[in-house]
């Protein structure tokens, strides 16, 4: 079992980095002693955080990077690497929602969803992950799904939880890939929590319909949830032990609806 103590002094890289789960996991690394690199499509959302966590007392940089886009990935591994950077932790967490249905969805929607939530993951491995397994001592890959990855697809965000089946897939992959090399692996299915995530369009960038801000009012069954700092802790513990599923159901809504899935799985299996 890798102890915490022994990532002291390493690097974790956190895609998404500027605000929510992304904020509280960057922060929260930074607290154990690690260095990070604060990694967001936004700079200065991603600038603010690295500064939060160089308070902290460990170094920490911003990197501005859009996921969806691999060679700006591969372009930020390669100048980290060439600053003598290679994250200990790799947490793929970036990820957009949007209301929309798979049916009507504009394809420059269907195509960003898709592109951050799933291709994002693989193209944040691809660029990082390669390096990691090319250094020593301990190492860990995480990855950011959600509850909807775990449940039924409901409305009214069934792409936004179509896609985060997908996210888990990847991640559930990257198990297989690397547990076997030494590089622990764990996937993340938070439930619904105050975060930003409702106005993930504010940072769209202009290939895939470019920035659209929501009303405020449209976030505010978001602020009745708990705060992404509810995660901090599971999280800490899945890495300790190695890696494996934390699932952070703060509102107990999941629970029920996954054992409603589980059960019909079953059911079709005895048909």
């Amino acid at each position: 079992m890798t102890e915490l103590n022994d990532y002291r002094g390493r690097w974790a890289l956190v895609t998404g980095a500027g605000d929510g789960i992304g904020r509280a996991l960057t922060l929260a690394f930074a607290r154990q002693g690690m260095n990070v690199v604060a990694s967001d499509i936004r700079a200065d959302a991603a600038a603010s955080v690295a500064q939060e966590a160089e308070a902290l007392g460990v170094q920490a940089k911003a990197n501005t990077a859009d996921v969806a886009d691999r060679a700006a990935m591969m372009q930020a591994a390669e100048q980290l690497a060439a600053d003598g950077i290679v994250p200990s932790i790799l947490w793929a967490n970036a990820g957009v929602g949007v209301a929309a249905n798979t049916t009507d969805a504009s394809p420059r929607t269907v195509e960003w969803v898709l592109s951050v939530n799933i291709f994002g993951v693989v193209w944040t491995t691809q660029a990082f992950v390669p390096r990691m397994l090319a250094t020593t001592g301990p190492r860990h890959v995480g990855v950011t799904a959600s509850s909807a990855s775990i449940v039924n697809v409901r409305g009214p965000f069934t792409l936004y939880a179509a896609s985060k089946q997908g996210t888990a897939g990847i991640a559930e992959a990257l198990s297989a890939e690397l547990t076997p090399k030494g590089i622990g692996v764990t996937i993340l299915y938070p439930g619904m929590l105050n975060t930003n995530i409702w106005d993930s369009a504010r940072a769209r960038p202009e290939r895939f319909g470019g920035e659209r801000r929501m009303a405020e009012n449209v976030g505010d069954p978001w602020r009745k949830t708990p705060g992404p700092e509810v995660i901090v802790e599971p999280v800490l513990r899945t890495i300790a032990k190695g890696g494996g599923r934390c699932v952070v159901d703060a509102m107990g809504e999941a629970r029920p609806l996954f054992e409603a899935k589980t059960e019909a799985l079953r059911a079709a299996f005895d048909a």
